[in-house]
Parts: structure tokens; C-alpha cells; sequence
């Protein structure tokens, strides 16, 4: 089994310093620790945390590794796992990976090194490539939007068919001029985004409109003050528009803001729905029309799947999307 010496050599730096990265100790510069830390992920290196652990084979963690745990939708999913988790004595921990290639890799480098039982990785930053490298010895579900390596669980939201079942809900109530706050016009894109924008062009393909490229707002980073701003920049600027798919809830609280500087009613003059179904959305005022992703399920599904995994259980890997449903509140009529 490797050693912090043989990190400490693969890295080329002191065992003391290996040491301080291991412990989380904060006097090490962020380029070495993620030196150390990838040769910890290279080598298969575990610290030696307890005997009881060693002898249990298990310390009763799971790590959830989500970009943003100050985003709405990833801390009620972290809610929703830990809830979940509860029952089986489990414990969760969080790790925060800003949506990067290296926060990713991080994060499953300190899973290795705490020893948890499995990490839920939602993947956002790592190329399919580099996903396709990762060391299998790791219990790992992965959460993510775009396609993924087949020899990986993962646990998909149903982006495609959430964004056209809320477009085609806008068309059925009459709206013909409906932008998409939050898409993209590169056809290449794999991501949430790409997939929530097919949807909302599918809908319009299934009822014989015309899809104008006009109406895509791209995102401003999906925040509610960037997509208040975008809206109201689009609607100042000239743009017709009559109903609005956002493809966050946290996008559309931002669309209606835009929309009332705007002098415009909700929905009035012009309908909104969401994607994701925030426990906020329901107390705004008109309450939002929400595509629900099911976290629930999410949750469910991706615990199953590592639950197996953790119990050595040898299978092929699972690729499961995730059932959407529409929840209809004030801001459509």
C-alpha cells in the first residue's frame, strides 16, 4: 500500500507537507496541495484512519460533491441526502467543487484519503475522458447533465423532457412568442443548457412553430440579478415575447423582476415557467410554474446505485434518467 513517503516523492515535496495537505492543515499554497493531492489520486493512497474503521471496512460517510453549496437547487439536494441517508445510521459530508476539473479531482482525492464508504459526484467540470480515467476502487454515482462514460452509474434529470413538457404547457395556453432565458445557440452543447434548449425546440418542432434564435437568452452565470437585467435588456431592446421558459427557477425569479421593470403583467402579458421546483418558488407572488426534477428520486435512485456499488455487488452500470412533472402555480394562465 503506498506510503506518504511514496507520495511525498511522486509530488516532490517533504512527507511533512504530504502530511499537512492529509490533515487539512491551511499552510500549504494551493498549487502544491493539488500537486499532492493528485498524486495521492495516482498513487490510490488512504490514510489510516482507525482501526475500527479498517476492520469494518466501512466509516459510515458518503461524500455528496456538488459545484455550489450556496445554490438553492444543491442544498435541497443535499437536504434531501442526508434526510435519506438518515435512517441507515449514515453521515454526509459536502464538498464544494466550484464547477471545476480540479474541484472535481479534489474531491475524490479527499474521499480517498478520509476513507468514505462512496461519493455522489455531480460532474460539471471533468471532460468525459478524464471521467473515463477515474479509479474504479472508489464506490461513485455520478450526477450530472451531459452523457457520461458507460462503465459509470449515473443519475441523469430529465432536461430534455422537462424543458418540452414546460414549453409545450406555454404553447397550449396560448403563448406563441416564447423565449428561452438561460439557452444556447451552439448546437455542440451536451450540458444542462444544451439539453434544456432541445427541449424547448422540440416543443416548438411538435406544434409547427418556428423556432426563433432570437428568443434564446443566453446565461448570465444563472443568476437572478444577470437574468433581471438580460430580460429587461432583451424587452427594452425590441423583443416581442409572450411567455418565458427559464431553465432554473433561480433564472426565472430574475425573468419576472425583469418583466415588472418592464411595466409588464405576470402572466398577463407575458407567462413564465421554471425548471427545478425550489421551495421558494411556491411562495413568490404569482407562485411560480415549476418543472419538478424529482429530487426525491434523484436522491433515491443515486443512493441505490452506490449502496450496490459499496456492497461489492459486480453489475453493469446503470444510466438512469429521471421522470419530470410539471407543477403548475400563478405565473402561467
Amino acid at each position: 500500500m503506498p506510503t506518504l513517503k511514496d507520495v511525498a516523492r511522486a509530488s516532490g515535496v517533504s512527507v511533512m507537507t504530504v502530511s499537512n495537505v492529509v490533515n487539512g492543515r491551511p499552510r500549504v499554497s494551493e498549487a502544491t496541495r493539488r500537486r499532492v493531492l493528485a498524486a495521492v489520486d495516482e498513487l490510490g493512497y488512504q490514510v489510516n484512519l482507525t482501526a475500527r474503521s479498517l476492520r469494518a471496512g466501512r466509516s459510515g460517510t458518503i461524500a455528496l460533491s456538488i459545484p455550489r453549496a450556496d445554490h438553492p437547487y444543491f442544498g435541497e439536494l443535499a437536504a434531501a441526502a442526508a434526510d435519506a441517508m438518515r435512517p441507515s445510521g449514515r453521515h454526509l459530508v459536502v464538498e464544494q467543487t466550484g464547477a471545476s476539473r480540479e474541484g472535481e479531482l479534489s474531491a475524490l482525492s479527499q474521499a480517498r484519503l478520509q476513507m468514505y464508504d462512496g461519493v455522489l459526484l455531480s460532474v460539471v467540470g471533468l471532460q468525459d475522458a478524464e471521467v473515463a480515467r477515474l479509479q474504479s476502487d472508489l464506490p461513485l454515482v455520478l450526477l450530472g447533465e451531459k452523457p457520461m462514460p458507460t462503465r459509470l452509474d449515473h443519475v441523469i434529470l430529465g432536461n430534455v423532457e422537462g424543458a418540452r413538457l414546460a414549453t409545450a404547457y406555454l404553447i397550449e395556453r396560448g403563448a406563441r412568442r416564447i423565449a428561452i432565458a438561460g439557452g444556447t445557440v451552439d448546437p455542440t452543447d451536451q450540458g444542462m443548457v444544451g439539453m434544456r434548449t432541445a427541449g424547448w425546440r422540440a416543443a416548438h418542432v411538435a406544434a409547427g412553430l418556428a423556432v426563433d434564435d432570437r428568443l434564446v437568452l443566453p446565461p448570465a452565470h444563472f443568476e437572478m440579478a444577470e437574468s433581471r437585467e438580460r430580460v429587461r435588456a432583451a424587452v427594452a431592446g425590441g423583443l416581442q415575447l409572450d411567455g418565458v421558459f427559464a431553465v432554473t427557477d433561480q433564472v426565472a425569479i430574475g425573468v419576472m423582476a425583469g418583466l415588472r421593470d418592464c411595466g409588464l403583467r405576470i402572466p398577463e402579458d407575458v407567462q413564465v415557467v421554471g425548471f427545478d421546483d425550489l421551495a421558494v418558488s411556491a411562495h413568490l407572488w404569482p407562485g411560480l410554474t415549476t418543472v419538478d426534477p424529482r429530487k426525491d428520486l434523484v436522491v433515491t435512485e443515486a443512493l441505490r446505485l452506490l449502496e450496490r456499488r459499496m456492497s461489492g455487488v459486480e453489475a453493469e452500470a446503470e444510466h438512469q434518467v429521471m421522470p419530470v412533472r410539471l407543477k403548475v402555480r400563478g405565473t402561467t394562465l
